[in-house]
């Protein structure tokens, strides 16, 4: 991997997102039907699904990162409903906002800046905090370790947000639900690795793996 960004990448990473999150859908809907109504494989594949359409729209190589994920954030919450499309739309949203305008190709800084600002832009979406048992406990700490990563090439910042996110998605087995109608389970919901943590870590695991 070169020290930048292209968005040909990026649209590698996006393809390699869904395709590995549909892999999994079905295990994703099981962890679900734990303690929700056993769809999050299914409305997580739809809205990646509106976020590829955008991405690979015979237009799309001729944006710049911030109107590209401008248009893939505003895409998925257009096209889909629900709280998963809601939380992507913000985070690409978010990243959108992150990056400096007229960019079609990021440094591990600007890309750092850019998942940051996924970050705050889900944030706005969600009261939901890492240990409430959520997709947070996957995001939270991935941002972290993409921010905290002193590399400068972009695969290496990718893949300690994939490991960190993997490792954060895997601490939720432990934990209680704390949000959203999943906290109604209480000391049920122990013993179950969170749905939305689990697939968000399989996301930031496609965009590690799709740089490589």
């Amino acid at each position: 991997m070169s020290q930048k960004l292209t968005i040909p990448d990026f649209q590698k990473m996006i393809r390699r997102a869904l395709a590995d999150v549909t892999a999994r859908a079905g295990e994703f809907s099981e962890l679900d039907a734990v303690i929700g109504d056993g769809d999050h494989g299914e409305a997580i594949v739809t809205a990646l699904n509106a976020i590829a359409k955008v991405s690979d729209a015979a237009d799309a190589a001729g944006k710049d990162f911030k109107t590209l994920l401008g248009d893939m954030g505003f895409g998925v919450m257009m096209e889909t409903s629900g709280s998963t499309s809601t939380l992507l739309g913000g985070l690409l949203l978010g990243m959108s906002d992150g990056v400096p305008a007229g960019a079609a190709e990021l440094d591990a800084a600007q890309v750092k800046a850019m998942f940051k600002g996924g970050l705050a832009g889900v944030q706005k979406n969600t009261k939901a905090m890492p240990g409430d048992k959520t997709m947070m406990d996957a995001l939270h700490p991935a941002v972290q370790a993409i921010e905290g990563c002193s590399s400068d090439d972009v695969a290496a910042v990718l893949k300690a947000g994939a490991e960190a996110a993997a490792d954060g998605a895997a601490a939720t087995v432990q934990m209680k639900a704390n949000f959203g109608r999943a906290r109604n389970y209480g000391e049920k919901s122990v013993g179950h690795a969170d749905s939305g943590a689990s697939s968000w870590a399989c996301m930031f695991g496609a965009f590690a793996a799709a740089v490589e």
